[in-house]
């Protein structure tokens, strides 16, 4: 029996129909942009393993770093214990973060880091004995599968089941161009609900809701708003965060700066699970009290895992060197110029490009994104050519790891033009 016959009878995949899902490729080694299966086929790995990877597959820093700590201290219980690469690497994000962040708290995800965040700003306002529990956040939102972070995403195939367990929100449109006043009007109104704790945002790209994307200039203006409010401000970083966007966070793009800012996937360089959320020094306070009751009674079994934040470390270490944004500029001034190139194309409802992510939306004659028919058409397309493409729908995207050659760059904007005159 192969490896995916094993696996379909032991594993349940996630964001699968297994009943009419293929079988799943099954990878046997990674190296550089690279996947190899179990045939001896290599494919580009055009979106960084669901966003995480950074410096490329089997860094041999990265491993390097790993096997050193494992050698050491593999994890340690976090609750009234510390270690060296926990604090180290909450010192070294502090000096990435906007000068605003002042602690780190570690999880394991970045739903999770969300699900953090959220109920930092919740305690924050308990705590104060002041009663504000409304949530404003964007249309069209995902922030994760936890039920914090289902509760301020958009109500959709996501999270439907769930959707009568989910707590209410106060949802505005995204200054996406040409919406700006819209959305700042929109978040004037909500702002009126003088109960409102926190607006939750994906600083810049909205990811899973289709790499939609908006203006530094609009995300300034709705903080503002908020800050003149005394509402919390919550950047969910999981994906724009270390170089995405072309600097090392989104919010790095932003005059006025969040409160707190969640961030995972690319923490690691894409090789362990770890999630963080940062805050500002007046929500720490907030916890510290007499009373115990006052304490943020939140924590994991695996929180600031020692090997995850080695880890980090590493990866870090490759953001130090010159050629990470080096290449993360590279693949920037290769993106725009293809845009400009295939912009026009008939087929193309839109195209849209930010940093290192390259989003392609192809006309259909259906409404919905995520469920849209053509997706499956899409990746089977794509890696037939030994490219791993998962779109959002109708939405193809490109968002590789800083390692991918120009070559391979090309070949997979030449498989893109090909899909694109083929329908």
């Amino acid at each position: 029996m192969n490896i995916q016959e094993r696996d379909k009878n032991a594993v349940w995949h996630p964001f699968t129909q297994l009943k009419t899902a293929p079988l799943p490729i099954a990878i046997v080694k990674g190296e550089g942009a690279y996947f190899y299966d179990d045939k001896g086929k290599r494919y580009i790995d055009g979106i960084a393993s669901w966003w995480v990877n950074i410096h490329g597959h089997s860094h041999p820093y990265l491993a390097e770093k790993i096997s050193e700590q494992l050698h050491t201290l593999e994890h340690a219980i976090f609750s009234g214990f510390t270690h060296e690469p926990a604090v180290q690497l909450a010192e070294r994000l502090l000096k990435r973060l906007p000068e605003n962040q002042s602690k780190i708290f570690y999880s394991d995800n970045g739903s999770t880091a969300v699900e953090v965040s959220l109920k930092m700003a919740f305690q924050y306002w308990s705590n104060r004995d002041i009663p504000r529990t409304k949530v404003i956040a964007f249309e069209n939102a995902y922030h994760g599968d936890t039920f914090g972070g289902m509760s301020v995403g958009a109500r959709n195939a996501f999270n439907l089941p769930f959707s009568k367990l989910l707590f209410d929100v106060i949802a505005i449109p995204v200054p996406v161009k040409g919406k700006e006043e819209e959305a700042i009007q929109a978040m004037k109104d909500a702002l009126e609900h003088h109960d409102v704790s926190s607006f939750i945002f994906e600083p810049l790209v909205q990811g899973a809701g289709g790499m939609v994307m908006y203006s530094a200039e609009a995300l300034d203006t709705l903080i503002q708003l908020c800050r003149d409010g005394q509402v919390i401000t919550i950047a969910d970083e999981v994906m724009t965060g270390f170089g995405r966007t072309g600097k090392f966070f989104a919010s790095d793009h932003l005059q006025n700066k969040p409160d707190i800012i969640c961030l995972s996937k690319g923490i690691t360089g894409g090789v362990m699970p770890l999630g963080a959320t940062s805050c500002a020094q007046f929500i720490y306070d907030a916890f510290l009290d007499d009373d115990k009751m006052k304490t943020f009674f939140h924590g994991h079994s695996y929180t600031a895992n020692a090997t995850a934040c080695s880890a980090a470390l590493a990866s870090m270490d490759l953001f130090d060197l010159p050629e990470a944004f080096g290449n993360i500029e590279r693949i920037k001034a290769k993106h725009e110029e293809f845009l400009a190139k295939i912009r026009s194309h008939s087929n193309l409802a839109d195209a849209r490009q930010l940093g290192t992510i390259l989003a392609f939306e192809i006309r259909t004659g259906e409404q919905t994104h995520y469920l849209n028919s053509l997706a499956e058409h899409i990746s089977e397309f794509f890696i037939e050519r030994g490219i791993i493409l998962r779109p959002l729908g109708n939405i193809v995207y490109v968002l590789p790891p800083y390692c991918i050659s120009d070559e391979d760059l090309d070949y997979i904007y030449g498989a893109v033009e090909e899909f694109l005159n083929s329908l």
